[in-house]
C-alpha cells in the first residue's frame, strides 16, 4: 500500500484559548467599576445634593436596587428567546450607559437642569441596563469556548472573569468617595460631578472594548429561554386542571401539562417549585442585606473617620463586605465548616439557616451602636416644647427682667450665651422682656417680645445698629449637618466692617461679618483673623454646628467666642466593624450556600430558572425596606434596627419549619455535553451576579453534569 500512514494514535492540535474574551473580561472590569462606584455614593448624593430625607433616599436607593435584580429575568427572557446574548448586552449596555451619563451631567450645578428628575431617569436606564445583562455577559463568555475540549480553559476564563469583577468593585468603591469628598469642584466643598464622571467614562469604555472584539466573537443565534417554558407549563396545568380535574383526576396538578410539554419538563418543574417553596423566607435576608449602602451608610455619616490623620469617608465603610468575603471564604471552607459539622451542622439548610441568624446579630450589634450615637445627637425640641437661646456679642452684660416661666431674672453676661431647652408649649406664645446693661453709657437698655414655637429653636442676637443696642430674631438649627461638614455661623458687632478670615491647615475660609448665615466649612484647625491679627484658634469638627462671637474695633482690638450649638461626631466608624464582620460571614453561609444546594437539587435544565428566582429574592427583599422606610412606622432609628433583627429571626424559624419538611434529591445525570456551556455560566455566575464584587469559590457543582461531592452524603 502506497501513499501516507494513517495514525490511529495521533492526538488532534490542542484548541487556542480565544482571544476574544479578554474583551469581555475588560468590559465586565469597566461596567462594575462604574456600577459599584456610582452605587457607593448614591445615598450621599440623594440627601446632600437633591434634599431628600434619610427615609425618602432609603426608599429610592432600594427601588433602585429592587429594579436592578428584577431585570436579569427580562434580560434572561430577551436574550434567550429574540435577540441573542450578543445583541441584548450591546443594545442594553447602552441603555446603561445613557444612563450614567445622565446623572453625571445633573450633578453639574451650573447646568441647572431637572436634577432630581434627570437622576431618577438616570437611575431607571441603569436598573434596566446593569440588571439586563447581568445574566449574559458570563454566559456569552463560556459561548466563546469548545466544550468538553476547553473544559479547563473555561474554568480559567471565570477566574479571571471574577478577578475583573472584584478589581473593578473594590477599586471603585474605594476610589469615588475619595474623588466626592477631597475633590472640590463648582466652588463646592466636594464634586459628585466628578465622582459620578469617572465611572460614566467608565461605562463608555466598556462598550467601545465589547465592540471591538465583535469580529472574534462567537455569536450563538437564540434557541428559547427555559424561564418561558416553565411559564408556560405552570399556566397550561392551571388552565387544563381546571378542566379535567374532576373527569380525569392526575396525582399532581403539573401532571396537567405532559400532554403538550412531555414529562421530563413536568418532573423538572415538579423539583424547581419544591426548591422555590424553601425560597418564599429568603427576601428578608436581602432586606437586611442590602442595608449597608443606605442606613448604615447615613449611621456613618454621624461617626468619626479619623485614623492617624486619615479620613475615612462614610461610604468607604461598604468596602469592607468585599474585602473580608475575599477572606472569609477559605477560612469558612477550611476551618469554620469543619469544625460545625464536629457540633452536627453540616446539611446546607442548616448553614443557610445559621447564615441568616447571623445577619439578625448583625443588626441587633447596629442597633446597640445607634443607642450609643443616640446619645451624642443633639437634643431637638419635642412635640409640645420649644428652645431658647440668647446670645449677647456685646461689650456689656445684661439683666434681663422677662415673663417666661420659671425665667423671670437672669443675667446673660457679655460674649456668652443664655440657653434652654425645654419651655414647655402648647401653642406659639409671646413674652415681654426688658434687659438692663451693667454699663448704660456704652450699651443701651433693651426691651421687646421673646417669640417660642413648638418644635422651634429660636434664638436672640443681641448687637448694636446706630449706635444702640438691639436684638436680632430668627430660628436656629440644631440638627447634625447633612452633609457632615461643620457649619458655622458667625455673630458680629463690629464698629466697621471687617471679614473673619480663617487660616486652617489645609483649608482658608473668609467668612462674612455682616451676615448672620450658616455657612459650610471644610473640618479642620483654625486660626482666625481680623484685619490680619489673630483673635482665635479653633477645630471644626465633623458633624458640628458652630456659633463664632465677634465685637470690637481695629483700634482697640476684638473679643471672641465661640459656642457649640451641636456637639461634632464623637463615636468612631471602626466600631461598625463587628455588624460587617458578622454580616458578611452571614452573607457566606447564606448566600454561597443557599446557591450550592439549590443548584445540586434542581435539574441541570432548571438552573437558569433557579438564578432568575435567586435574583428576584433580592428584588423582594429591597421592597421591604421600601416598605417600612416609606410608611415612617418608627421613629428611632435604633428600634428600626432591632425590628429587622426579630423579623430576621422569626422568619428563619418560618424556614426551619419548611426544612424540616424537605426531602433532598438524589444528583441527576440527564443532559449532554452539548449543553454543558451554558449549564456551567449559570452555575458560576448566578454566584457572582448576587454579589459581583465577590470572588466566587471554585464550583464543581455541574461539571459533567454531577453535583458537587460535599453533598452527597446528605
Amino acid at each position: 500500500m502506497t501513499g501516507h500512514s494513517l495514525k490511529i494514535d495521533e492526538k488532534p492540535a490542542p484548541i487556542k484559548y480565544p482571544k476574544a474574551v479578554g474583551f469581555i473580561i475588560s468590559n465586565e472590569f469597566c461596567e462594575r467599576f462604574n456600577y459599584y462606584g456610582m452605587r457607593t455614593i448614591l445615598v450621599l448624593y440623594l440627601t446632600r445634593k437633591l434634599s431628600y430625607d434619610d427615609d425618602t433616599a432609603t426608599v429610592l436607593y432600594h427601588v433602585f436596587t429592587s429594579l436592578v435584580y428584577f431585570f436579569p429575568l427580562i434580560g434572561a427572557i430577551v436574550a434567550d428567546s429574540w435577540l441573542g446574548r450578543f445583541r441584548t448586552i450591546f443594545y442594553l449596555s447602552v441603555v446603561y450607559c445613557i444612563g450614567t451619563v445622565i446623572i453625571s451631567i445633573g450633578a453639574i450645578p451650573p447646568l441647572n437642569l431637572p436634577v432630581n428628575l434627570v437622576t431618577i431617569l438616570g437611575l431607571v436606564l441603569i436598573a434596566v441596563g446593569t440588571g439586563g445583562i447581568k445574566p449574559c455577559v458570563s454566559a456569552f463568555g463560556g459561548d466563546q469556548f469548545k466544550i468538553p475540549e476547553q473544559v479547563k480553559q473555561l474554568a480559567t476564563f471565570f477566574s479571571l472573569f471574577y478577578f475583573a469583577i472584584n478589581a473593578g468593585s473594590l477599586i471603585s468603591t474605594s476610589i469615588t468617595p475619595i474623588l466626592r469628598e477631597d475633590v472640590h469642584c463648582f466652588a463646592e466643598n466636594d464634586c459628585f460631578s466628578l465622582a459620578f464622571g469617572i465611572p460614566a467614562v467608565l461605562m463608555v469604555l466598556s462598550i467601545i472594548i465589547f465592540m471591538l472584539g465583535k469580529s472574534m466573537y462567537i455569536i450563538k443565534k437564540p434557541a428559547g429561554n427555559m424561564i418561558v417554558s416553565v411559564w408556560q407549563c405552570i399556566t397550561e396545568a392551571l388552565r387544563k386542571r381546571s378542566q379535567e380535574k374532576r373527569i380525569a383526576p392526575r396525582e399532581h396538578w403539573l401532571d396537567y401539562a405532559e400532554h403538550r410539554y412531555g414529562r421530563k419538563l413536568v418532573d423538572d418543574t415538579k423539583d424547581l417549585l419544591k426548591i422555590l417553596v424553601l425560597y418564599l423566607p429568603l427576601p428578608v435576608f436581602w432586606a437586611l442585606f442590602d442595608q449597608q449602602g443606605s442606613r448604615w451608610t447615613f449611621q456613618a455619616t454621624r461617626m468619626v473617620g479619623d485614623i492617624g490623620g486619615y479620613q475615612i469617608k462614610p461610604d468607604q465603610m461598604q468596602v469592607v463586605n468585599p474585602l473580608l468575603i475575599l477572606a472569609f471564604i477559605p477560612v469558612f471552607d477550611y476551618g469554620i465548616y469543619p469544625m460545625l459539622e464536629k457540633i452536627g451542622i453540616k446539611r446546607p439548610l442548616q448553614k443557610l439557616t445559621l447564615g441568616g441568624l447571623l445577619a439578625a446579630l448583625a443588626f441587633i450589634l447596629s442597633g446597640i451602636v445607634e443607642l450609643n450615637l443616640e446619645r451624642t445627637y443633639p437634643l431637638l425640641p419635642g412635640h409640645n416644647e420649644g428652645q431658647l437661646r440668647i446670645f449677647n456679642v456685646m461689650p456689656c452684660s445684661y439683666t434681663f427682667n422677662t415673663s417666661l416661666p420659671d425665667y423671670t431674672n437672669f443675667t446673660v453676661d457679655k460674649m456668652t450665651t443664655f440657653t434652654e431647652k425645654h419651655f414647655v408649649l402648647n401653642q406659639t406664645e409671646s413674652f415681654d422682656y426688658e434687659a438692663y446693661s451693667d454699663n448704660p453709657e456704652l450699651c443701651s437698655n433693651l426691651q421687646g417680645q421673646i417669640n417660642l414655637k413648638p418644635e422651634t429653636a429660636m434664638s436672640y442676637f443681641v448687637t448694636r445698629n446706630n449706635d444702640k443696642a438691639s436684638v436680632e430674631e430668627y430660628r436656629d438649627s440644631p440638627e447634625k449637618p447633612k452633609k457632615i461638614y461643620p457649619i458655622v455661623r458667625v455673630l458680629a458687632t463690629l464698629s466697621e466692617y471687617a471679614p473673619l478670615q480663617l487660616k486652617g491647615l489645609q483649608n482658608d475660609v473668609t467668612l462674612n461679618t455682616s451676615s448672620t448665615q450658616l455657612v459650610e466649612v471644610a473640618a479642620d484647625t483654625y486660626e482666625l483673623y481680623m484685619h490680619g491679627k489673630k483673635v482665635h484658634k479653633i477645630t471644626f469638627e465633623l458633624g458640628g454646628v458652630y456659633v463664632l462671637m465677634v465685637e470690637g474695633d481695629k483700634t482697640n482690638g476684638y473679643s471672641f467666642s465661640h459656642y457649640v450649638l451641636t456637639e461634632p461626631n464623637s463615636i468612631h466608624m471602626l466600631w461598625q466593624l463587628p455588624q460587617y464582620i458578622v454580616i458578611t460571614a452571614g452573607e457566606v453561609m447564606f448566600s454561597v450556600t443557599g446557591l450550592e444546594f439549590s443548584f445540586t437539587q434542581a435539574p441541570a435544565s432548571m438552573k437558569s430558572v433557579l438564578q432568575a428566582c435567586w435574583l428576584l429574592t433580592v428584588a423582594i427583599g429591597n421592597l421591604i425596606v421600601v416598605a417600612i422606610a416609606e410608611f415612617r412606622m418608627i421613629d428611632s432609628q435604633s428600634t428600626e434596627f432591632f425590628l429587622f433583627a426579630v423579623l430576621m429571626i422569626i422568619d428563619m424559624g418560618i424556614f426551619i419549619l419548611l426544612a424540616m419538611r424537605y426531602k433532598y434529591s438524589q444528583p441527576r445525570d440527564d443532559y449532554d455535553t452539548t449543553d454543558l456551556t451554558s449549564q456551567i455560566a449559570d452555575s458560576k455566575s448566578s454566584r457572582a451576579d448576587r454579589f459581583d464584587k465577590v470572588e466566587a469559590q471554585t464550583s464543581s457543582t455541574t461539571t459533567n453534569g454531577h453535583a458537587n461531592p460535599a453533598y452527597e452524603k446528605d
